[in-house]
């Protein structure tokens, strides 16, 4: 079986070599001795892959190398060399087939077959090009393609191959074929190939080639042009040696410019079109640095001026023809700075291009070639900066100013932008390379800022498909490095432009949905993590620039508004910042700790407002953030490390960017973190770092994020309970909060205010009240309520309430010489009534009101005697406020109304309706009748048994020791008038009584001693006084009837006060008397008598009563005191009606009117009644006075005077 195997194998074999003898070399050639049974081949397949077709016939064997080292030639070395070069004859055959797969397979299967035997393959390559001169083009193209993967790939080649090929590939760059310059490029990429190991050789031949005098030929251009393109030829020492070799080349080379031949091959290769338009041929762009190289070597002004500006006068259309032009020029530079700043100069200022920036039209040819020769200058500067290195710096401001000017002047387009972008790179990048750039100041800095603020201004808002934003927030962090710094306005505009063109991106998303539809759509997810991690870098330049926490501060207040942002993916963006910059301060520790964090306050108060965010995501970042802050804050505070605030964050203290972390773990924090935040911070803070914070918590509850101001009002909390007894200076912290209370806008926010202020006001009340009264003149809203959210407790109300009285009796002497109306004393005294006046209505202060009744009416009421005193008075009519506006009242009208509404809202409605059914209030209105008001008043508590009198007397007892006189007339006035109170004898014995008494005759006051002497007269000093007084009543009777009306008024005046004085020993049995004798003069004017009466019959809802009598009108005043009449009648129905029918024949009109309107209602519920009682002529008369009422000027009682004829009308013929 074995032989049969090999004598078919020998068969085939044979047959094979006689076939292809013509392909064989003459050594590989196959002899007819039959070999030995030992020498039978082993058969292996070399393909490569599943898919690849399997050789048929012939089979290669790997040549064992040792084995014909160790052992001569043998029939079976022999053999098996021989079909390892049939092998690689037939593959190399087969690649000129137009079988375009199955040359793929080939060409694998030579790259395997050459990593085991190289030496056969290209030596078989070698041979076969030899061999067979006449192979078609694209044969030999694809032979050379396999050549130079063979080779690249190879680890080691030896010399005399490479030696061989180099010759080959030279010899194969300059054929002219069908393929044109594909079939030369393939040969120059054998070339290119070899100089993986023979690179000296390669290096001297295309010097060589390229020194000769005559303009290179294409194909070593190209050669020269992946040279200066690809960095994986040659290694890093090669290529410096390669640099140097090109400047002496270009050196030498210097002599061929002055040769019009060679000269014209330059220009005419530089201008020759590319073959596409995308991308520039290697050639090409080596051609511009060998140009660049040459000019740069020269030492011909004048020469170098001539060709740079043949150059520019060139077409600027391709981007690749602008991008060389400036790379020529700049290398040019390196050497002749003045000579291409002058050509760019006279360029840019003539000529074409100062058409196009003068916006001239252009003919359409011309415009193509000019349009954009702006562009092309932005880069010659670019690349001017570039490559003169530090020699640049004297430079910078001229070339920057050229730059600013060209952008500001040319036609905007994206090719504009990307040119300026890519020069003010390259300016920035040759500055910051140099050392020397510190002692260097760049005036233009500032402009070349706003002109990049403009490019990113003009990025669209809803996509992101460029690296614009990322290029300029990179130059802007290598511009904020330079000399002098930006100002603090501009560096605001950087960084609102950058915030506004990053953060308010659509979510990454959204973006990526917006590029799905381009041909070549973009990385987003990269593009994303590049943009931010840039605005990251110009965060941590500018922080490093100047490593203060005031600069800090500075960075993280602009970010404050998107911090705040509604959208959570801008706050999520602005946080991870905040995180990432915090980080790098912490753990580079850069920032002065000489420097007190001044302003920690306030960023506390920012960055923990959203530790308590919706969105975890934000939660974690926040977290970590506020970590990192208080480690900077420790560390500058007090030089240590600081403990870990929240856990889990120092497992990598390397600083990464975010694209490279991994997700932040959860950090172990409290339920509550803003409030664990405030802990940690604030007991290291100062007083105005704690005022900083406060104002910033109070800002945040003018957020419109529901979860802030929660959060806000938590942290405030936190902060006024926990360490307001520590706190001072509380007139800053109370002005910070009533400034912020009247500023909010939403009632929960307000609430959250109002509740600090009560916490606050535990421990600081006489602080806060003296603060607060700053803004309680006049008494806003916003005040009112912050002096109920202080009286929310009631021991602090009555502290509240007792501090306010003390301001009230705070009151200047006017005659002083300390003495004004802006008197800080005489303002409080005037802002605690306002106070005072309106707390009586608040349920918070109730029982502190009741509980200080005493000392607040006797204040009032000194108040009172005060303003007086002063000449305050009500404003003039001609400066009265519009309608729309609120009248901010009087002093005066201010305590008047404190007195009244005391006596209301305390409980004492009766003592206040005594007084103002009399009209007693007007008494107040002229310091001439004001003690008889005071008087009044003490004696509407005396007649209606108040249950304050005792607690005002000894108030009043108290007041008649003070020294102000004004209190010693009040409480003298009060103490007089209370002898007619049983209390007064109650409390006090007679002796004691006459004692304050006489001491009130001792006074220096002469109105003091007449209150007094008053006081001795009363009954009660004296038994018989009051028989006598009683025995002159019959007389003083006999006044009524007197003719003289005023007569009349001051003799009842003087019963009144007669009555006033028995009226613990009454008037006996003239009481019937005065009354029969006073009936007659009763009208609708007696209010107060028709109250007394009803207080006397003891009537039912007496305090309705009052307030009707009091302040309503019409109608429906009427009615009630009717229903109230008929519900309090008991059976005396009759009586009223009978007399008002009198009344109806009364020449008084008003009297008639209320006549008619009673029996009109009577009619409406008793009709009957009515017309069993009245004769015809009162019913005559009561039509008639109906009449009269239907033409009343009054529309309410001409329509009830119509409705209740008609009713009228019907109820009689129901009745007749």
């Amino acid at each position: 079986m074995e032989e049969r195997k090999e004598k078919m194998l020998r068969d085939h074999l044979g047959d094979y070599c006689r076939r292809f003898s013509f392909l064989i070399p003459s050594k590989w050639r196959i002899s007819n001795s039959k070999p030995t049974k030992s020498s039978q081949p082993v058969y292996k397949n070399y393909s490569c892959g599943e898919g690849m077709v399997k050789p048929t016939g012939i089979f290669l064997k790997k040549n064992k190398s040792t084995q014909a080292a160790l052992f001569p030639q043998t029939y079976k070395v022999f053999m098996e060399e021989a079909y390892n070069a049939g092998i690689c004859f037939k593959l190399l055959r087969e690649l000129g087939s137009s079988d375009v797969p199955r040359v793929k397979i080939v060409t694998k299967k030579l790259s395997n077959m050459a990593k085991l035997e190289q030496a056969m393959v290209l030596e078989t390559i070698h041979d076969f090009f030899g061999d067979n001169t006449e192979l078609a083009a694209k044969h030999r193209y694809r032979i050379f393609q396999v050549l130079e993967n063979i080779i690249f790939e190879a680890t080691q080649i030896q010399d005399d191959w490479g030696e061989r090929f180099l010759l080959l590939a030279l010899d194969n760059m300059t054929v002219e074929t069908e393929l044109e310059d594909i079939y030369q490029d393939a040969a120059s990429n054998v070339l290119l190939a070899m100089c993986k190991h023979s690179w000296p050789l390669v290096a001297s031949k295309i010097e060589e080639d390229f020194l000769n005098g005559i303009f290179p030929h294409r194909s070593l251009l190209y050669v020269m042009g992946v040279l200066c393109i690809n960095d994986q030829l040659l290694t890093p020492t090669q290529r410096a040696c390669w640099q140097e070799q090109l400047i002496q080349m270009g050196a030498r080379s210097v002599q061929f410019l002055a040769e019009d031949e060679w000269a014209k091959a330059l220009m005419f290769a530089i201008t020759k079109p590319d073959r596409t338009y995308l991308e520039q041929s290697p050639e090409k762009t080596f051609l511009f640095i060998y140009y660049g190289m040459i000019l740069r070597a020269a030492n011909n002004s004048a020469m170098v001026r001539k060709h740079l500006k043949l150059l520019l006068e060139t077409s600027h259309h391709f981007a690749k023809q602008r991008e060389g032009i400036a790379l020529t020029i700049g290398l040019t530079a390196e050497r002749h700075l003045d000579d291409a700043w002058a050509v760019l100069d006279q360029f840019g200022r003539t000529g074409h291009l100062k058409r196009t920036l003068n916006n001239y039209s252009l003919k359409e040819e011309e415009d193509t070639k000019w349009k954009w020769a702006s562009s092309t200058i932005l880069l010659s500067y670019g690349q001017m900066a570039a490559k003169a290195k530090e020699n640049i710096f004297p430079w910078v401001d001229n070339i920057s100013s050229r730059m600013v000017f060209f952008f500001r002047n040319s036609n905007w387009d994206d090719t504009l932008k990307q040119s300026f972008l890519e020069a003010t790179l390259m300016l920035v990048g040759a500055i910051s390379r140099n050392e020397g750039a510190h002692s260097y100041e760049f005036t233009q800095v500032p402009e070349l800022v706003d002109c990049l603020m403009v490019l990113i201004k003009k990025e669209p808002q809803d996509t992101l498909c460029t690296t614009t934003r990322q290029q300029v927030m990179r130059i802007v962090s290598g511009l904020c490095k330079l000399r002098p710094h930006l100002d603090s306005k501009r560096k605001s505009k950087v960084l609102f432009t950058c915030f506004q063109s990053v953060y308010k991106l659509p979510l990454v998303e959204t973006l990526e949905k917006h590029t799905c539809l381009l041909a070549d759509p973009p990385d987003i997810q990269k593009l994303y993590m590049d943009t931010m991690n840039a605005l990251d870098e110009l965060l941590q330049s500018l922080i490093s620039e100047n490593p203060k926490s005031e600069e800090l501060h500075y960075l993280l207040g602009h970010m404050y508004t998107w911090l705040s942002s509604e959208k959570v993916h801008e706050r999520q963006r602005a946080v991870r910042s905040c995180m990432v910059l915090l980080k790098f301060l912490a753990q580079n520790a850069c920032l002065d700790p000489s420097e007190e964090f001044g302003r920690i306050g306030h960023v506390v108060g920012m960055l923990g407002m959203l530790c308590q965010d919706p969105d975890k995501d934000i939660q974690q970042l926040m977290l970590e953030a506020v970590t990192y802050l208080h480690q900077i804050f420790l560390y500058q505070k007090a030089g240590v490390e600081a403990p870990v605030l929240f856990r889990n964050f120092r497992e990598n203290e390397d600083v990464q960017s975010l694209s490279d972390m991994g997700p932040i773990p959860m950090p172990e924090a409290p339920l509550n973190a803003s409030s664990h935040i405030i802990k940690a911070f604030v007991k290291h803070f100062s007083l105005p770092q704690m005022k900083d914070l406060i104002s910033t918590v109070l800002d945040c509850l003018k957020s419109t994020l529901d979860f802030q101001i929660e959060t806000a009002g938590e942290m405030l909390t936190v902060i006024l309970e926990d360490f307001g007894p520590r706190m001072d200076s509380i007139a800053d912290i109370a002005r910070i909060l009533y400034g912020h209370l009247t500023a909010i806008e939403t009632v929960l926010a307000k609430k959250k205010v109002l509740k600090g202020i009560a916490l606050l006001s535990r421990f600081h009340t006489q602080e806060l009240v003296e603060s607060f009264l700053e803004y309680s003149l006049p008494l806003e809203r916003d005040a009112i309520n912050l002096w109920r959210a202080m009286g929310s407790e009631k021991m602090i109300a009555a502290r509240i309430l007792h501090l306010l009285l003390n301001k009230l009796q705070e009151r200047p002497i006017p005659g002083d010489n300390n003495w004004s109306k802006d008197n800080i004393n005489y303002l409080d005294s005037l802002a605690a009534m306002n106070t005072l006046y309106e707390i009586q209505f608040s349920r918070e202060y109730k029982e502190a009101v009741q509980n200080w009744y005493p000392q607040l009416l006797l204040g009032l009421l000194t108040q009172l005697h005060y303003i007086f005193e002063l000449s305050l008075l009500e404003p003039s009519k001609e400066n009265e406020k519009s309608q729309e506006e609120e009248e901010m009242p009087s002093p005066r009208s201010t305590s008047l109304d404190s007195v009244k509404s005391l006596l209301y809202t305390s409980g004492h409605w009766k003592d206040f309706a005594h007084l103002e059914l009399q009209g007693a209030w007007d008494l107040f209105s002229n310091f001439s009748t004001y003690h008889q008001g005071v008087t009044l008043i003490a004696r509407a508590m005396v007649q209606n048994s108040c249950s304050q009198v005792k607690g005002v007397l000894f108030q009043a007892i108290s007041n008649m020791d003070t020294k102000p006189e004004r209190d010693k007339k009040v409480a003298s006035l009060i103490f007089t008038e209370f002898l007619n109170s049983p209390v007064m004898l109650e409390e006090f014995p007679k002796q004691a009584i006459l004692s304050y008494l006489h001491q009130g005759l001792a006074d220096p006051n002469p109105s003091i001693r007449v209150i007094s002497l008053q006081g001795l007269k009363n009954v009660i000093f004296d038994t018989e006084k009051g028989n006598l007084l009683r025995s002159q009543l019959p007389a003083f009777l006999e006044g009524f009837y007197h003719d003289n009306e005023q007569v009349v008024m001051r003799v009842m005046s003087t019963v009144s006060d007669v009555l006033y004085c028995l009226s613990q020993q009454g008037a006996g049995l003239h009481c019937q008397e005065i009354a029969l004798n006073l009936r007659s003069f009763f009208d609708d004017k007696s209010k107060f008598t028709f109250y007394r009466c009803a207080v006397f019959l003891n009537w039912k809802l007496r305090h309705t009563l009052f307030c009707t009598l009091a302040w309503e009108e019409g109608l429906s005043a009427r009615h009630f005191l009717w229903s109230c009449l008929m519900e309090n009648s008991n059976g005396e129905f009759q009586i009223y009606l009978t007399q008002a029918l009198k009344y109806l024949h009364s020449h008084l009109r008003n009297l008639k009117t209320s006549a008619a309107l009673f029996i009109g209602y009577t009619i409406c519920y008793y009709p009957k009644a009515i017309f069993q009682k009245a004769n015809e002529a009162d019913m005559a008369l009561f039509y008639s006075t109906f009449e009269e009422l239907k033409k009343d000027p009054e529309q309410a009682i001409r329509d009830f005077a119509k409705r209740h004829s008609i009713f009228l009308e019907e109820a009689s013929k129901t009745v007749h």
